[in-house]
């Protein structure tokens, strides 16, 4: 449930979704779908062409043509279908975002991801609990660029001293430190929960 009145006083969370908030299905049922270990897929993927995806630079039919180098075919039905049917809460995840949203502390989602971002929020509805705008698709920045954290600490009309940001990954975390926000590197709910304690957030 949202506060009536976020606290002034919190700092802003900044979340990573894919692998900090919710399971990536690219690292294992995707793999499967494949039929391809990660070394093998990443030989043959066009990663520049996912990243443009990613930023919105690129739309789906697009995408579908430059997914693998040399000519390969995508079976980009099948990976809709794979990816939309695994997304689901890491452990302990939405426990904590709710204890997080009634005790008022403003959060929004600062996440590289495609527009595929919706499926998300159709199957777990993220938005009861944080905002969506910062996902790289919508404002075109991936981290760890510093636009990608400037930008939102600047649409947010505060310094990035006020933004908190969790990332399971961490060159995404040393982006955020390079620029003045505060980090955390996410290893699980209950680590998370206890380094927001450090920080005077008490959930």
């Amino acid at each position: 449930m949202r506060p009536d009145a976020p606290r002034t006083d919190a700092p802003i969370l900044l979340l990573d979704v894919m692998d900090t908030l919710v399971h990536d299905p690219f690292y294992v049922e995707v793999l499967e779908h494949f039929g391809m270990g990660l070394e093998q897929l990443f030989a043959i993927k066009d990663k520049a062409a996912w990243h443009a995806f990613e930023r919105g630079e690129l739309g789906e039919e697009d995408m579908r043509a430059r997914y693998f180098t040399g000519g390969r075919a995508l079976d980009l039905e099948g990976l809709r279908a794979c990816m939309r049917a695994h997304y689901r809460w890491l452990p302990g995840v939405e426990p904590l975002l709710r204890a997080l949203r009634a005790a008022g502390v403003p959060m929004f989602a600062l996440s590289n991801y495609p527009v595929w971002y919706e499926w998300i929020e159709a199957r777990l509805g993220l938005s009861r609990y944080l905002d969506w705008s910062f996902v790289s698709c919508r404002t075109g920045v991936r981290k760890p660029a510093p636009g990608a954290y400037l930008g939102a600490a600047r649409a947010l009309g505060v310094s990035p001293a006020r933004c908190l940001f969790v990332d399971d990954r961490e060159k995404n975390c040393a982006g955020a430190r390079a620029v003045g926000m505060d980090a955390i590197a996410f290893t699980g709910a209950d680590a998370l929960r206890v380094s927001l304690r450090a920080r005077g957030l008490a959930v």
